[in-house]
């Protein structure tokens, strides 16, 4: 039962959880920019180095995926108190790593923190606050996230050019203490236990699934799209997405709550989030790389590239947010579809033309749209679902999400690399080329996501 009234400690728990996905998300964009950095310094190839980012996500979506299960079982304390230990070993790992292997190792602890972390907030956020207030708590908690991959190439770009990209990691050290001190005073939410048996085939056939298809667009990125091993690859995960079908029609242990996708609306905004944080990482990833190869900036210019827009964001969401508790869910949706849709669409026709300021000026209108929509999406399908199943659309929702980053992150790097393949002697070219061809998928993503909130405005006048 919802809380009638916020207090001041239940707003500390939601920000203390909060800024530590927002912590992780920051590292993980910051990377991107230090990306033409580290392939020289750890002499790995682009398709190699992606994996800081692609393989933080997949980790984080499968912890994510376990967390409907694990806010049954432990106190969201103790869960905090776990995530945080993880992102100061991962972050000290990173800060001192002699090698690739080990900043690896440490970024997939820092995904394990964030992988509890962000289903942490939204939980604390649908178990306390009110109905009618939802909205703006989801937007707030939505414009922490989403600022962070936005603020990253800034944040990556002033460490990379001024200090070392290893000072990425270094400067978080003392936010992460108190961030330690803040949540353990805070937490205090109840853990209503349930006996619930752990999914443990579930979750080893949605792992296959997960890094069945980043590593298959991984070896496209390395070999091109017609290459044995990328096809091998998406056979194989394409074989174990029919078995996870199969799974959770027949099997008695669920890891997910699949079974709330049947309701059209919940289904239809599962598939909006994710086409919006696809978008969303994968441009995060796109601008950096083409700023420096193509527009020929250095890391700190490529990073204030997408400042103004993450100012803009971060305005944003919380006023979309407050509008859908005032007066629904046309509007917004219909602005944060529409925005990127005309936002990807620029970017796709004047990509050969793009400079520094029209490209800020179009991300801008990037990051009006996604946080118009982001942060509502979940709040949306989560008033679709009874009051026991709103945990299981935090989890759903929030894996959904992180799987939706890694595979931006891949795909795009993947057309970026085939490019280059192709273009080997003309490297600023080949850059601009897979980017063109990177802009047109996501063009074509944002009219899916536009669909979905026409049909669904169609459902609601029908009901």
């Amino acid at each position: 039962m919802y809380a009638e009234k916020i207090t001041r400690r239940t707003q500390l728990a939601i920000l203390s959880s909060g800024l530590l996905a927002f912590i992780g998300i920051l590292v993980e964009t910051s990377l991107n920019v230090a990306f033409p950095t580290l392939i020289k310094v750890l002499h790995v190839s682009l398709a190699t180095v992606q994996w800081l980012t692609s393989g933080y996500l997949l980790m984080t979506t499968l912890v994510m995926s376990t967390t409907a299960f694990l806010l049954q079982k432990f106190q969201a304390r103790h869960l905090f108190t776990v995530a945080i230990s993880c992102f100061f070993m991962g972050t000290l790992l990173g800060l001192f790593t002699p090698n690739f292997g080990i900043l690896l190792c440490g970024r997939l602890l820092q995904a394990i923190s964030t992988g509890i972390a962000t289903p942490l907030m939204f939980h604390i956020i649908l178990e306390t606050i009110p109905q009618d207030k939802l909205g703006i708590y989801n937007g707030i908690a939505s414009m922490i996230i989403s600022f962070a991959p936005a603020l990253g190439p800034t944040y990556g770009g002033v460490m990379t050019s001024f200090l070392s990209w290893r000072m990425i990691f270094g400067f978080i050290i003392p936010i992460l203490i108190l961030l330690f001190v803040l949540g353990f005073y805070s937490i205090r939410i109840k853990t209503i236990y349930r006996h619930r048996q752990f999914d443990w085939l579930g979750l080893v056939l949605l792992a296959g699934i997960f890094v069945g298809f980043v590593e298959a667009f991984n070896q496209a990125g390395q070999h091109g799209f017609g290459s044995k091993a990328f096809i091998t690859l998406l056979g194989l995960a394409s074989a174990m997405t029919l078995l996870m079908i199969m799974h959770i029609r027949y099997g008695k242990r669920q890891l997910l709550n699949f079974a709330i996708l049947k309701k059209p609306i919940v289904s239809l905004r599962a598939l909006n989030f994710v086409i919006l944080q696809f978008i969303n990482i994968g441009v995060a990833f796109v601008i950096p790389v083409f700023s420096q190869n193509y527009l020929h900036v250095n890391a700190m210019t490529a990073g204030l590239i997408v400042l103004p827009g993450s100012i803009l964001g971060a305005i944003v969401a919380p006023i979309a947010g407050r509008y859908y508790d005032q007066h629904g869910p046309k509007l917004p949706f219909l602005v944060a579809n529409i925005a990127m849709m005309i936002g990807t669409g620029l970017m796709f026709l004047l990509t050969p033309q793009l400079t520094i300021m029209a490209t800020a000026l179009i991300y801008m209108c990037l990051r009006l749209g996604f946080n118009s929509g982001f942060g509502n999406t979940i709040s949306d399908a989560s008033k679709q679902v009874s009051l026991a199943d709103k945990g299981d659309v935090n989890s759903l929702f929030n894996t959904l999400q992180q799987y939706a980053g890694s595979l931006g992150t891949v795909v795009l790097s993947a057309l970026i690399a085939v490019s280059e393949m192709h273009h080997s002697n003309y490297h600023g070219y080949a850059t601009m080329l897979g980017s063109h061809w990177a802009f047109l998928l996501l063009v074509v993503l944002t009219v899916i996501g536009l669909l979905t909130t026409i049909i669904i405005n169609r459902l609601q006048k029908q009901n």
